[in-house]
């Protein structure tokens, strides 16, 4: 293991304070991104998507659940370790966003079984419906068209190929409109764990995929219900 560098009290103190500094610029930056963010034009969706819920069939609009914005987590799969340790990060303060008028979703392009299933299992309270069968992860960007089974029943040995991303929604005079995508790296700051992680003293320290669904860490093999994985078994947590 590398080596860091070693100081004094007074040393850290002075870097520490060239650092705050450029942290707060990195606020005031975030601050204006936001901004911008929330200035996109709203683009008014024409398209009737439908969802299998849990309850049953639903519309892009049911989604809302009687608020005026949604925000949809596209999940690649039931199973997969990114897209769930980042609900993981989210899943407890989300009714504190549905009391701020916002609704959160996860959609992925699986049977509403086993997503609910999985939704079981990790013991979320924010509701997980499929877009199987409609262009839903195709317009907002997570799957694409040349995927000749795009509406295929995916199973484990060959889901679909689908990425992970958020979208936000709002509900205006009765129309919903599509406000904002984010994909890959545009992710990061959602995910919970990598935000405490990078304050801490070896930061990512990445390595190879090194977190896995969090029932999965203690023998390797998952609790009870349905999981979905890609290739291999889940690894084991490494010391850093």
């Amino acid at each position: 293991m590398r080596a860091h560098r070693i100081g004094t009290r007074e040393e850290w103190t002075a870097a520490r304070q060239e650092l705050l500094a450029a942290e707060k610029e990195l606020t005031r930056r975030s601050d204006e991104l936001a901004r911008q963010r929330q200035a996109l034009p709203w683009v008014p969706i024409e398209k009737e998507y439908r969802f299998e819920t849990a309850d049953g069939p639903a519309s892009l609009r049911d989604l809302f659940r009687g608020r005026s914005q949604l925000i949809v987590q596209h999940m690649m799969f039931p199973g997969c370790p990114s897209c769930a340790s980042v609900t993981d990060g989210y899943d407890g303060f989300a009714v504190h966003l549905e009391h701020h008028d916002v609704a959160m979703v996860i959609v992925s392009r699986y049977p509403i079984e086993a997503l609910t299933a999985f939704r079981e299992r990790m013991r979320w309270s924010v509701p997980y419906v499929s877009s199987l069968g409609s262009d839903f992860n195709v317009d907002f960007g997570v799957a694409h068209p040349d995927d000749d089974g795009y509406d295929r029943i995916p199973t484990a040995d060959e889901p679909p190929r689908d990425a992970a991303g958020m979208s936000t929604f709002a509900l205006e005079d009765d129309v919903v409109h599509h406000a904002y995508s984010a994909y890959a790296r545009g992710m990061d700051v959602l995910w919970g764990m990598f935000q405490w992680l990078d304050r801490a003293p070896r930061g990512r320290n990445e390595t190879g995929r090194w977190y896995s669904v969090r029932d999965e860490y203690d023998d390797g093999s998952p609790r009870p219900g349905v999981s979905f994985r890609r290739s291999g078994p889940p690894r084991k947590a490494s010391g850093g």
